[in-house]
């Protein structure tokens, strides 16, 4: 992008990374030497690092280091900002969370920190190789947050399935990256797509194929969804708030890129079968969920359901489809959030409330919090005028103006089982007898609740013209007609 720059320019183009890079050493050092003693100290400077991150990512400049392996551009702020700042939430949770549990440690606060900086390098990757890097930065750190109440079997188990299947996506993932090179000769994207030209030849497709399925694990895509339902149920709630959030949106974008700037000319051809992972997606989603008694699972399968909708969106090759993606994983994001943060506020009897049969008459003891999960769940659906609507209207619009208007209308007959299963929960909210006493919910947790559906209505009628611009200007810097 930029031929000639200075050091100054590439500290500011790097910077977002650079001070997550700093304070994640500084905090491990500090923490190793207070001990767990510093994990309140560590977990408030850690929001300070991000926050701090999150201001650089908007003024940082345009450009590329190191020969292009590392983007900066208007979409990588736009992902950088949104991904820092969902990241900050998440580090609140969890660590008040913890705190409460007795497990507070000063590990949990450096892992979110070390994830972020991997999904900071993940939306500006240029090149093949700084893309697996940052895949990899971000889901080592997941894998140990599964796992950070080491004396909970299902944590522990949730974190084993993960790094499993996660390895062998990686695999998966290198694989297609290596017959990329070997028929384009560069590991950059730019150069891969003078190389390839036009579709490409049969080596280059199959290594597209293989480089789609390995991100499509990272995004929970079906058939590559495998990993998902057991470890939403298995891991602490907080830490599925967070990979339910901030990696998928990173996870995304780093999808469009590879896609879209390595082979801008082979649309026809990598759309298909971006196409065929969302129409796999919305069915697995919306009919797995039918059968869902516990609630994260539940969730699960509604990631996998609004993942299909993500990918319905950028499987229009265009600009519209990419804005639009951006848009519905931002609204995503915050809903999912909201909805896992009142799971962490519940609980009976210190009992965590993670079964459709525990919200029974939540309406009459927290009305509040019953109030919000409604709201969630009738955004998750797709009511107007909440921000699913807006988050789906986006989706439909660009899939029909790119002309895919049979996947535009299997997205619409998806969301059809899916509202039963959202409709259920609220029926239980307010018209089934209370199942007993709740306690006391968790202040924080309640507050980031309450913000997330007060921002699904009615911020967000204020706030989507706004955000909608932000993702215009985002998708732009894609080069797309």
């Amino acid at each position: 992008m930029n031929p000639v720059m200075t050091p100054s320019t590439m500290l500011q183009t790097g910077a977002p990374e650079v001070i997550l890079t700093i304070g994640a050493l500084v905090l491990l050092v500090l923490g190793a030497f207070r001990g767990d003693r510093s994990t309140g100290l560590v977990s408030a400077l850690s929001g300070l690092v991000l926050l701090a991150a999150a201001g650089a990512a908007i003024v940082a400049p345009t450009g590329s280091l190191f020969h292009g392996a590392f983007v900066a551009d208007p979409a990588t702020s736009f992902a950088k900002v949104a991904i820092y700042l969902m990241s900050a939430v998440a580090l609140l949770l969890g660590e008040r969370w913890l705190s409460r549990l007795k497990g507070s440690r000063f590990e949990y606060p450096i892992l979110i920190l070390l994830s972020a900086l991997g999904m900071g390098v993940m939306v500006s990757a240029g090149d093949l190789i700084s893309l697996y890097v940052g895949i990899e930065l971000q889901s080592l750190a997941a894998y140990v947050l599964c796992a950070f109440r080491r004396d909970d079997p299902k944590a522990s188990e949730a974190a084993l399935k993960y790094f499993v299947l996660g390895s062998l996506a990686s695999g998966i993932l290198l694989y297609g990256a290596t017959l990329i090179y070997g028929f384009a000769g560069s590991t950059k994207l730019v150069d891969i797509a003078h190389a390839v030209h036009g579709a490409g030849g049969t080596g280059v497709i199959f290594g597209v194929v293989f480089l789609a399925c390995g991100m499509a694990f990272k995004v929970s895509a079906a058939p590559f969804h495998m990993w998902t339902p057991d470890v939403y149920e298995g891991a602490p709630t907080p830490v599925v708030a967070f990979i339910a959030a901030a990696p998928k949106l990173a996870a995304m974008v780093l999808f469009a890129r590879a896609l879209v700037q390595g082979f801008p000319d082979a649309v026809d051809q990598w759309s298909q079968v971006i196409v065929a992972i969302a129409a796999i997606s919305m069915a697995v989603g919306a009919l797995a969920g039918l059968a869902q008694r516990n609630l994260k699972r539940l969730l699960a399968y509604s990631s996998i359901l609004n993942i299909g909708y993500a990918l319905m969106a950028l499987s229009a090759g265009t600009t519209a489809g990419v804005q639009a993606m951006l848009v519905f994983m931002v609204l995503y994001m915050i809903d999912v959030t909201g909805f896992f943060a009142a799971l962490t506020a519940l609980s009976r009897d210190g009992r965590p409330m993670e079964r459709i049969e525990d919200f029974a008459g939540l309406s009459q003891e927290r009305p509040a919090l019953a109030i919000v999960i409604t709201i969630l769940s009738l955004s998750l659906l797709g009511l107007p005028p909440l921000s699913g609507f807006w988050a789906k209207f986006f989706v439909f619009r660009a899939a029909l103006l790119a002309g895919h208007w049979q996947i535009a209308v299997f997205g619409l007959l998806a969301s059809v089982p899916a509202a039963f299963y959202y409709l259920r929960i609220i029926k239980t909210l307010w018209f089934d007898a209370p199942a007993g006493r709740t306690d006391a919910p968790a202040p924080d947790a309640q507050a980031v609740a309450i913000a997330s559906a007060a921002w699904s209505l009615p911020v967000v009628l204020i706030g989507i013209g706004a955000l909608d611009v932000a993702a215009q200007a985002a998708a732009k810097a894609f080069g797309l007609s």
